[in-house]
Formats: C-alpha cells, sequence, structure tokens
C-alpha cells in the first residue's frame, strides 16, 4: 500500500498533511502518537472507510476507490479498536463471517472456511469458546474473537487499531509474537496503532511517528524510535534504553 500526498483533517484541524508513504511486503508498521493526533483516522482511511481529505492512496499500484468491495476484502483485513455486538451469534459464527469474501455463489460457508476458521480460534487460544456467544465472553477473549477473524479474513495487508486492548500479558506478547511470524513467514504486511512501545517494539520494523500538527516522522523502527522523537511526538519526555539485551521505553519524571 502507499499514500501519496495524502491529507487528513477532523474539522478544521490538520491531522496528517501530505503523506507519502509505502508498505511492503513483510514490513510491520507500528503507527505512534497522542490522543487525538489521527491514528484511528488514518487507519480507517487505508481501510477505504473514510475518503481522504486530500491526496490519493494506492493497493497494488491501483487507487483504493477503484478497488471491488469483496476484492479489497481478500486484500486488507480491518481489526477497529471497539465494536458492538448486537446479535447473539457464536464465537465461530463470528469468525466464519470474514470468509464470505472467498464463498463465491456458495450460500454456505464450506469445510475448508470451517478449518480455517478453527484454526485460526486455535491460534488465538480460544477453541473452547467457539460456540459461546460473543456477547457472553470477556473483554479480552472477544478481542481474541475478532483477531481470530482477521486471521480468517486471510489477507496479505492488516489494519489493526490496538490489537492488544483488553489483552492479559501472557496474551499481548503471544499476539504481538504471531503477527511477527506472519511477517516474516507469509511475507504479510502489518500497520498497527500502539501505545505500549515496550510491546510494539518488539515486533515492529518500522514506525510513523503523528506528531498532532499535520507533521509525521517515518522509518526502520531502529532510527525513528529514539528517545527525542517520542518525547516530542507524545508530548512527555521519553528514555530509551538497554536492559539484558532487550530495548525499553519509559517515561521520565
Amino acid at each position: 500500500m502507499e499514500t501519496r500526498y495524502l491529507s487528513l483533517k477532523a474539522g478544521q484541524r490538520l491531522l496528517i498533511d501530505k503523506l507519502s508513504w509505502q508498505v511492503k511486503a513483510g514490513e510491520c508498521w507500528c503507527i505512534i502518537g497522542r490522543n487525538g493526533a489521527g491514528k484511528s483516522t488514518l487507519l480507517r482511511t487505508l481501510a477505504g472507510l473514510r475518503e481522504a481529505d486530500g491526496g490519493q492512496i494506492f493497493l497494488h499500484d491501483k487507487p483504493l476507490p477503484a478497488w471491488p468491495l469483496l476484492a479489497l476484502a481478500r486484500e486488507r483485513a480491518f481489526l477497529p479498536q471497539s465494536r458492538v455486538d448486537a446479535f447473539a451469534y457464536s464465537a465461530i459464527d463470528t469468525v466464519l463471517s470474514s470468509r464470505h469474501p472467498y464463498q463465491g455463489t456458495q450460500y454456505w460457508e464450506s469445510n475448508s472456511d470451517l478449518e480455517i476458521a478453527m484454526q485460526a480460534l486455535r491460534d488465538l487460544d480460544v477453541e473452547e469458546l467457539a460456540q459461546r456467544d460473543v456477547r457472553s465472553l470477556s473483554g479480552g477473549e472477544r478481542q481474541r474473537v475478532a483477531i481470530a477473524a482477521l486471521l480468517a479474513q486471510d489477507a496479505q495487508l492488516m489494519l489493526l487499531d490496538e490489537p492488544a486492548n483488553a489483552l492479559d500479558l501472557a496474551h499481548q506478547v503471544s499476539v504481538m509474537q504471531l503477527f511477527s511470524v506472519l511477517c516474516r513467514e507469509q511475507n504479510k504486511s502489518v500497520v498497527m496503532v500502539s501505545h505500549d512501545l515496550n510491546l510494539a517494539y518488539r515486533i515492529a520494523t518500522h514506525a510513523l511517528l503523528l506528531m498532532g500538527d499535520g507533521s509525521w516522522v517515518a522509518g526502520p523502527a531502529d532510527n525513528i524510535l529514539n528517545a527525542d522523537q517520542l518525547s516530542l511526538c507524545l508530548g512527555h519526555p521519553i528514555e530509551r534504553f538497554t536492559h539484558h539485551g532487550q530495548t525499553l521505553f519509559l517515561p521520565r519524571d
């Protein structure tokens, strides 16, 4: 995916100004910024759920608005920050719904669709919840079912808005490791919003900092995620240091 001079606004406020940026196969991008900097707005625009206020977005060199919806759904998947479950769907039916772009003229899911959905539930450690009403799940369980649905969609580009939201520590780590493996071994691309610098740094190959005034900085994670730029981006002093071979980020008093 590529953006060319992309501009986004909230009312009269400029969130992102002339973003020229490219996401390549196998890359994992982390988007970082303060509340209201435009992170979720950018993801929704990249997903095709919101029109840009300027510039263009291309997917495989084709303008995003020119993609038919079913074809687009096979290329990119989107995990929103929150969701509302109005109906009593089971977890397995929720995940199976993401197989719709591949069903063509079939009315029912195939055995292959079912196996893909079950494997996604296993990958997220929620297989035993397959028949549970999603409205009865805890926040963390529901988030893992949502991520399982995203995996079952089998898109090459995954757009994730705070994927570790509501997850306990063990599942935060395992989910991040899963996305890292998908990038390395299946050449998929991940673009995720995260407020946890340490968690994001574990898997990010690249980072995009949104400064909140329209300006931005993008590049390889090791170059971009330094104390000076993060402090400016987040509006608070950040310290980067190494402990037992691991890079860590902490706010300074």
